[in-house]
């Protein structure tokens, strides 16, 4: 389940962002926005906020549709289970449509952000471990933790996947390289750090766009 919504949601997210931000400049429609008395970031913040609404709205119709039908069928699971699967799916929609917005604002048309889109969903979601392990491999052991900490962070896909297995108590599996990652979640406070660290990297990709965006209108 975990892997099946790891490949689909990021795709689905990165496409419809970067397509949104791709067809204002295609369409001429940001043009006619830039003769109003429109700030670069409210645009910015509506666009994220109208596309996160409608991501969310798919994806929680989706899990009521699917909880609906186990209730009726007379599957059992328990609550907690069901809730942290949605909350997994909602935390890699907002991550990567900031991700997407990112992409939009450097891609000059359609084709160029599908193209950009699936290079990075392809690194992230399919070839991060793999390119994960054989980048480790050539560094001194000392420098594997925090090194893995840090792409961990950069990666959104792997840092939500990490919180929700954790909390599915799957820690073990991890290995030891992941053993303060499984101390620290597992605390009562961890929700609460993964929370800082989930608006921090949305701001941060949001601030980009808008910097980006910005220069561009600065320079006509």
């Amino acid at each position: 389940m975990l892997s099946l919504i790891l490949y689909l949601l990021p795709l689905m997210a990165l496409f419809l962002g970067s397509f949104s931000l791709t067809a204002e400049k295609e369409e001429g429609s940001w043009q006619l926005l830039s003769t109003y008395p429109l700030g670069t970031l409210p645009f910015l913040v509506g666009k994220f906020t109208g596309l996160s609404m409608v991501l969310l709205t798919i994806v929680s119709f989706g899990y009521g549709l699917m909880g609906i039908v186990a209730v009726i069928l007379g599957i059992s699971f328990e609550l907690s289970t069901y809730l942290l699967f949605l909350a997994f799916s909602c935390g890699l929609v907002l991550l990567f449509l900031s991700a997407a917005l990112f992409i939009g604002s450097l891609s000059r048309n359609r084709w160029q952000a599908l193209t950009i889109s699936v290079m990075i969903w392809f690194f992230l979601v399919i070839g991060w471990p793999a390119i994960l392990i054989s980048v480790l491999s050539l560094l001194p052991y000392l420098w594997i933790k925090p090194l893995l900490t840090l792409l961990t962070m950069l990666n959104p896909a792997e840092l939500v996947r990490l919180f929700v297995v954790i909390k599915l108590g799957g820690g073990s599996i991890l290995g030891p390289e992941y053993f303060q990652w499984v101390s620290w979640i597992q605390q009562p406070w961890g929700s609460l750090v993964f929370f800082l660290v989930f608006i921090a990297w949305i701001v941060c990709s949001i601030a980009c766009v808008y910097w980006i965006w910005e220069r561009r209108r600065s320079l006509g």
